[in-house]
């Protein structure tokens, strides 16, 4: 079987070598789908570069279970529920037990429940890259291809669309998503 070949069989494996996978850029981020819910039942996998200045910002998701590893770069990460969830600047959250957000770097994993508010910024002048994994598939992937769609038409985000897409995928967000 060739990388980008699709399996023949249900008992086919896939490889996805480096620099391989289907991508969908904007300036806001770039997006490398690795494995979709056509090759797995458990999980989607993306290798996601976040670029200096993007935010996703704080959100949960009721269903979805997420894995993150960055690969390169730093970023601020979120994964806790706060004491307080104030409506902006997640980065000055504590968790119940009085732990901040982190700044990750390359090796660190973080693991996302259902039900727990995350997010991650890349507060650096540097482009980071992580590793990222929804289960269940296909959600995430249809959420991105849209959400990077919404933000690659150029101006400010068009919020009340982005909201609506929200809604559909099981996000809720609690603090703005940003991008330079």
């Amino acid at each position: 079987m060739t990388a980008i070949e699709e399996p023949t069989t249900a008992s086919d494996g896939l490889l996805v070598p480096p620099g391989h996978g289907r991508v969908v850029a904007t300036p806001a981020q770039r997006v490398t789908f690795k494995v979709t819910g056509s090759h797995s039942r458990s999980a989607s996998t993306f290798e996601v570069e976040v670029p200096p200045g993007f935010d996703v910002g704080a959100h949960v998701h009721t269903r979805s279970e997420e894995l993150f590893y960055v690969l390169e770069g730093e970023l601020d990460v979120l994964a806790f529920e706060p004491r307080i969830r104030t409506p902006d600047h997640w980065q000055r959250w504590e968790s119940r037990s009085g732990s901040p957000v982190v700044r990750a770097t390359p090796g660190t994993v973080i693991v996302v429940p259902p039900g727990c508010p995350h997010a991650f910024a890349n507060p650096t002048e540097a482009p980071a890259r992580m590793f990222f994994q929804a289960s269940p598939p296909p959600d995430h992937e249809r959420y991105f291809e849209e959400l990077l769609e919404i933000l690659g038409a150029g101006g400010p985000p068009d919020h009340a669309a982005i909201e609506d897409l929200r809604k559909r995928y099981d996000i809720e967000q609690l603090t703005p998503l940003k991008h330079r």
